[in-house]
């Protein structure tokens, strides 16, 4: 359950969710249950990773995300989530567009990583 004060990470990842997986599991060893993550795929396989490395919740696709980072403290993730059509076209132009919008503090790294 979320709490009024507790920090929102929102961590979105794409294809098989590989590198949110990773990052969750760092997360939630190094700051137990003392953030809400809420896990953002491109597609279900990749929310369903996130979901099975410790996400509180998670939800797949363009308007999720749209109306998730709206309630991100952070968002977490590969700098191709701020690319229209990147991931193979699994970045919409929206989606790119509410993750930069967003006043969030941004953590983005390169997919090489």
């Amino acid at each position: 359950m979320t709490e009024p004060n507790r920090k929102k990470i929102c961590i979105i990842d794409g294809h098989g969710g590989g590198i949110g997986y990773t990052l969750i599991k760092y997360i939630r060893q190094v700051h137990e249950n003392r953030l809400d993550i809420i896990a953002i795929g491109t597609n279900a396989i990749a929310t369903a990773s996130m979901l099975k490395a410790g996400a509180l919740k998670g939800a797949s696709g363009e308007n999720a995300l749209i109306l998730t980072v709206k309630k991100a403290d952070v968002i977490i993730g590969p700098v191709s989530i701020t690319w229209p059509n990147a991931m193979l076209g699994e970045v919409t132009a929206e989606m790119a567009q509410a993750v930069m919008d967003n006043p969030a503090v941004k953590i983005l790294f390169s997919e090489d990583t």
